[in-house]
């Protein structure tokens, strides 16, 4: 045998354009599912790097390719089909377009999309891109009249009020974010290692209200020590940058840090956070392809937004009944 298996094939896939085979829907206004797959490959990026995860939208679709055929298998991860009979499935709205130098229009075509799809009563999954992208996600939100739980889940905290003459980068995202009346709550989770943010970030979040779980302490306690801090009944935004997740796992990213947390922390999160309220909205974001080996990390984070695809359509089939 020459050259790389199609080891698809022996699950019946066939090529896929969309996330998981996912039906596309281009009409935003006339969209009518349980949650919304929506590339962004990028909001306000750093001069010096540019949109350096501009591909993982597209590469996280390929990731999927080889499942497309058993979207309606037993998943072990959700304990039934992604979809269970009776509930609205989740759609692929394809790529937002991305603008190289107007960073203010990228922002407004993220809230836009954003703002169209809650007001369908569809959960966005936003698909980064760098992690500037959820700040315009979040800022969107503030029209539903809603108060709103963060939880993240990072490797680093974001809270720098500035990074490279940029207060709307990646480094900056969840001081953003406590700066947003309707964001109530923030719990962060993940964190280890070194990365930009300095002493007095972390006691500026501190002494705004946020309660920190570590990556240490996820690997000591479990995650129900953060889980608990979400208040019951809450309206939860989801905030994942993987590379919250131990680099043998996802490799794919920009700053790789050793011991991180594992695949079924982050799904023990997503499926915790489903519990305890409602998910309004989510976003994926930091995973560079290029940066990847064998598609390891692209394979991870798919079935993480595969999952959540699960944990949505339960959530909404329980709203709807």
């Amino acid at each position: 045998m020459t050259g790389k298996p199609d080891l698809g094939a022996l699950f019946g896939a066939t090529p896929a354009s969309t996330f998981l085979g996912l039906e596309k829907c281009d009409d935003l206004d006339r969209i009518d599912a349980s949650s919304a797959f929506i590339g962004a490959p990028g909001a306000t990026p750093y001069g010096s790097v540019g949109a350096y995860c501009r591909n993982a939208p597209e590469a996280l679709r390929n990731a999927t390719s080889s499942l497309t055929a058993n979207i309606d298998r037993h998943n072990f991860d959700l304990g039934g089909p992604v979809f269970p009979a009776g509930t609205r499935r989740a759609v692929d709205c394809g790529d937002l377009p991305f603008d190289e130098t107007d960073f203010g229009r990228n922002r407004t075509v993220i809230q836009d999309a954003v703002k169209k799809i809650v007001g369908k009563n569809t959960v966005p999954i936003l698909v980064g891109g760098d992690d500037s992208v959820p700040i315009p996600m979040l800022e969107a939100l503030s029209t539903t009249g809603l108060i709103y739980t963060v939880l993240q889940i990072d490797a680093h905290i974001d809270w720098r009020k500035s990074h490279m003459d940029e207060d709307l980068g990646l480094s900056s995202t969840m001081r953003r974010a406590s700066e947003m009346p309707h964001i109530e709550r923030i719990v962060q989770v993940g964190a280890r290692g070194t990365g930009s943010a300095h002493s007095d970030d972390h006691a500026d979040a501190v002494a705004w209200g946020v309660e920190f779980f570590t990556a240490h302490d996820i690997l000591r306690s479990g995650v129900a020590p953060a889980l608990a801090r979400i208040p019951d009944g809450a309206n939860i935004i989801l905030c994942i940058d993987v590379d919250a997740l131990d680099p043998s796992i996802v490799p794919g990213v920009i700053g790789r840090s050793p011991g991180g947390l594992t695949y079924h922390h982050v799904l023990d999160l997503i499926a915790g956070a489903a519990r305890c309220g409602r998910i309004a909205a989510m976003d994926f974001v930091e995973y560079v392809p290029e940066a990847d080996i064998d598609g390891l990390g692209g394979l991870a984070t798919a079935g993480l937004i595969s999952a959540a695809m699960g944990f949505l359509a339960r959530q909404d089939a329980e709203m709807t009944a």
